[in-house]
């Protein structure tokens, strides 16, 4: 008998879909597939290696042996190999060996493996995504809960060093072990969503995740697929939603990878002016090649599929979309119009987004784009990039610049606060203090903030209200809601003794009462990605360093004012307000039970004089480095 047996999962139409760069379920079709086929179980293998002379199947059912079991060649020239092979199960241990058409053999792990092994040898595993999904409830109310009229805030984390073993600080916690802590922590900080930075297999820690092999396979570090799993389902049941990074933009030169896959540039561009990262040192994806376009938009689907994620966070989309993006002149080509945008790209993008929005209308995509390129986040048919929301990188920059700043000086940086009224509604905006914001030297955010400790926690609470009443989504990355003082370290856990310390706990007691207002008050989410949602009551006061504005809801009444004083002066402020209006105070970052020295944002006075060009006026007492939330009384 023998030892591969002719079989296959493609249809001629899969095969034109696939070769047209429009086939977005492959994972149905390539890589290991647990079948009976003539009456005995075992394995279909697929892999597409299109210039090689010959593929095989090794692993430990054959101690390695390339000659063993060679997989057929496909008649009809797509280069796909593939073929049946009896008594392989899950759990066997497998790669593939390829003879480049230099007669060099390579030995690759399977671009389609559901798992990795954790080593040197980086074997693929035979394994499946069957699960026994329990939130269908979830899967209901998503659209909901995923909509731009919903608050969407989302804490971003890194699952290796959100929280390590209790015992031993060097064992990372599996999927399971994080569900158990995460699930009820989240609840209690009342975040909507959680984003996991990538939980595609990849080799090495420094690279955070983002160097990836396995592309479609969850990291074996913390466990199974159906591990990961587990930790979905329960953070759907507990009605929070998950975000992945996902990361179409480049891949490691690891010699198991996608990197000279079959002995040619088959993933990448063989021109390193448009195939090699200088930034990052590693490989970016041909999106001029249809069949790999067909491999990067499966897999996003897969992992809305078989994962359930109810969003993508597009990791690097500037330097995707930039043909110079951190090159020289001379170190890049333009393209055919004579422009400096990757055309591939650009189209690979709204692919991207036409088959995601079509396949799950409840999700969301995310860019994280730090250029000003237009029309990110409208539709394709209009001419757009069709993603969902965007980062607005611009906002976090000057926003942590301003904070930077000495009180004293503040005032010369007024409209680092002011400018991003300018363009908000230019985008659908998720506004990031991400994981790149506390790391290489930069500082913790907490530790960013000048002045004693007093002060720094208080800018940092009068940050987090601006960021909090300001238009879009939120993201803030782990520890940053207790006041994480060193910078970000991968390799070991938050320190959260720190919570232990009356300052960190108040932080986080605040950035709790954020969320919970941020989920409860519709005037700061209904409109906030619409014109009509904000409104500046005082933007020029650059002399107090105040600033005054409206945030309103769908009713005509709905309605929250912030005031932001961002200096340690206790002082009475007097505000203009519609007549007809009354006042109520609801939220003062400066409250003792959230760190702060005391000072009551007291009404003193109401007056029917104009102020501000409105027809009444108030007198508020500003607490020092404070943000005050006031809303009207029904």
């Amino acid at each position: 008998m023998d030892k591969v047996l002719p079989f296959s999962l493609f249809t001629d139409h899969d095969v034109y879909l696939f070769r047209e760069g429009k086939h977005f379920r492959l994972y149905d079709k390539f890589g290991a597939h647990t079948i009976e086929h003539d009456g005995v179980k075992g394995s279909y293998f697929a892999v597409w290696a299109p210039n090689a002379e010959e593929v095989s199947v090794i692993g430990t059912f054959n101690n390695w042996n390339s000659e063993s079991h060679k997989l057929l060649p496909r008649w009809d020239g797509s280069g796909i190999w593939e073929g049946f092979i009896a008594h392989i199960a899950w759990g066997n241990l497998y790669k593939y060996a390829i003879r480049s058409n230099r007669d060099v053999l390579l030995e690759k792990g399977d671009p389609f493996a559901l798992a990795w092994e954790q080593n040197v040898q980086a074997a693929s595993v035979v394994s499946t995504t069957w699960f026994d999904w329990k939130d269908r409830e979830w899967m209901r109310k998503r659209k909901k809960n995923n909509s731009l009229k919903s608050p969407i805030s989302v804490y971003e984390m890194h699952l290796a060093s959100w929280m390590r073993g209790t015992t031993d600080p060097e064992r990372f916690f599996s999927y399971r072990e994080i569900a158990e802590r995460l699930v009820p922590y989240l609840r209690e900080m009342n975040f909507t969503h959680v984003e996991f930075m990538p939980v595609m297999e990849y080799p090495y820690d420094p690279s955070w995740g983002y160097q990836v092999t396995g592309f479609y396979a969850a990291t074996s570090r913390f466990g199974s697929p159906q591990d990961l799993m587990y930790l979905i389902n329960e953070l759907h049941r507990h009605e929070i939603g998950i975000i992945l990074d996902w990361v179409p933009s480049h891949f490691p030169g690891d010699a198991n990878g996608l990197h000279y896959f079959d002995g040619t540039y088959l993933y990448e561009h063989e021109d390193p002016r448009k195939g090699f990262h200088p930034e990052w040192k590693s490989h970016i994806f041909n999106y001029g090649r249809p069949e790999v376009r067909s491999f990067l938009i499966s897999n996003a689907m897969f992992w809305l599929d078989r994962y359930h994620a109810d969003g993508l966070r597009v990791d690097a989309v500037t330097s995707m979309l930039h043909l110079d993006y951190a090159r020289n002149e001379g170190e890049w080509e333009p393209n055919a119009e004579g422009g400096n945008v990757n055309l591939e790209a650009l189209k690979f993008l709204q692919d991207f987004n036409t088959a995601v929005y079509k396949g799950f209308p409840d999700v969301m995509t995310i860019a994280e784009e730090s250029s000003d390129f237009p029309m990110l986040t409208k539709p394709v048919h209009d001419g757009g990039v069709g993603f969902g929301m965007k980062w607005m990188m611009g906002w976090m920059h000057d926003t942590l610049k301003y904070f930077k700043e000495d009180p004293l000086f503040r005032k010369y940086e007024h409209n680092k606060i002011t400018f991003s009224s300018m363009y908000v509604y230019n985008e659908n905006y998720m506004m990031p203090l991400s994981h790149d914001e506390v790391v290489h030297g930069k500082s913790s955010l907490i530790y960013k903030m000048p002045g004693d400790e007093w002060q720094k926690f208080a800018n940092l609470r009068a940050l987090y209200t601006y960021m909090y009443t300001h238009p879009g989504a939120k993201l803030l990355f782990m520890g940053g809601e207790f006041g994480q003082t060193g910078e970000w370290n991968f390799t070991r856990s938050l320190d959260w003794h720190l919570l232990e310390h009356s300052v960190h706990k108040g932080l986080q007691e605040y950035v709790k009462e954020l969320n919970r207002l941020y989920r409860t008050e519709t005037s700061l989410y209904e409109n906030q990605f619409d014109r009509s949602g904000f409104e500046w009551v005082e933007a020029n006061d650059d002399n107090n360093s105040v600033f005054v504005y409206l945030r309103k809801g769908s009713a005509e009444n709905d309605m929250t004012m912030i005031v932001l004083n961002l200096t340690p002066r206790v002082f009475d402020y007097k505000i203009g307000v519609d007549e007809g209006t009354n006042w109520e105070v609801i939220l003062n970052s400066d409250d003792k039970k959230f760190g702060g020295s005391g000072v009551f944002p007291e009404i003193l006075d109401e007056e029917d004089d104009e102020w501000m060009y409105r027809p009444n006026s108030l007198v508020l007492r500003l607490p020092p480095l404070a943000g005050v939330v006031l809303k009207q009384k029904k």
